[in-house]
């Protein structure tokens, strides 16, 4: 697109302002309001407004109305104005930048009213970000090409895993302990006649033991206070050859985004990891960091294979 010689000042004005940058990183990642974005940001409410309204000028916000509220988002709408904000995003790495991700991520935790992260999006979870989440593209990709006996999906959430593996499974038993979540996960699975659900404790499961060719824990780690526990009934459930696949936060130190999405610890190395396996009678086959996402707070993913002989 070619653009005149005021355009080009206007939109370089544009970008040229502190304060726009800070809010286009925070919507690109959350819906917030403008009291929301004044109290994570401390600037005044009245430039908050001024700055959404010229924002959204460009085409790079967008606001939908909540109830008396509205809601700001980013936009993948704004012409040249979105070649060149896509350009300067991939620059920036900024400690105030990380400290507005934390704030966000806890006023928008505090506005959940009592549930956990989980239950308020449940039922819509793929299209939200949540820590270490990056195993799922390459899921997708690639579980068509296998083929799975039974199978256990631990802290299965809305659904999203079981209902790319169902297809290939004899039977898969979705676990979760939130009666919010597994009912979405029911709606989500109803066309599967092979999928079952248990709202349960994933760390004492009303399950026979040797019941499951494959176990996958995926993030469910972070939602264990006591890790070893939870490896050890995944042992039990196991038959014999069976494998337990896992995905976890790699330790971190990021105690904002721990409370956010309601995880219970600061991940595991992959040494740690491993020595709770092999405690759990696994013969680990792999276990290391796999993924680093690449924008603040840098999560790392730790997965493992590991078998029961």
């Amino acid at each position: 697109m070619n653009l005149t010689l005021e355009e080009s000042t206007q939109l370089c004005s544009l970008m040229a302002d502190e304060s726009r940058l800070r809010l286009m990183l925070l919507l690109e990642v959350h819906e917030l309001s403008v009291a929301e974005l004044t109290e994570i940001t401390g600037l005044a409410q009245s430039r908050v407004s001024t700055h959404l309204s010229r924002l959204k000028r460009a085409g790079l916000v967008q606001d939908k109305r909540i109830g008396a509220a509205a809601l700001y988002s980013a936009t993948a709408n704004g012409g040249s104005a979105q070649t060149l904000w896509e350009m300067l995003r991939a620059q920036i790495d900024d400690g105030q930048a990380r400290l507005d991700r934390e704030r966000a991520e806890e006023a928008v935790r505090a506005r959940k009213h009592g549930q956990t992260w989980a239950e308020s999006v449940a039922g819509r979870m793929e299209l939200h970000y949540s820590p270490g989440r990056t195993w799922e593209a390459t899921a997708r990709a690639v579980i068509g090409l296998l083929e799975f006996g039974d199978v256990l999906d631990l802290a299965c959430g809305d659904g999203v895993l079981a209902e790319l593996i169902a297809g290939h499974a004899r039977s898969v038993a979705c676990v979760d302990i939130s009666s919010t979540v597994i009912s979405a996960a029911q709606k989500r699975l109803a066309p599967y006649t092979n999928v079952r659900f248990y709202e349960a404790d994933m760390h004492a499961l009303p399950l026979g033991d040797a019941s499951f060719d494959y176990i996958f824990a995926m993030h469910a780690l972070s939602y264990s206070k006591n890790p070893q526990k939870m490896l050890n009934e995944a042992a039990r459930l196991l038959r014999k050859n069976g494998r337990l696949v896992v995905a976890t936060l790699n330790a971190h130190q990021h105690e904002e985004a721990m409370r956010a999405y309601d995880h219970v610890n600061l991940g595991l190395s992959s040494d740690h990891l491993r020595r709770m396996l092999k405690t759990a009678g696994l013969e680990v086959e792999q276990c290391g960091v796999t993924s680093r996402e690449p924008r603040p707070p840098y999560f790392e993913v730790v997965t493992a294979l590991a078998r029961k002989r």
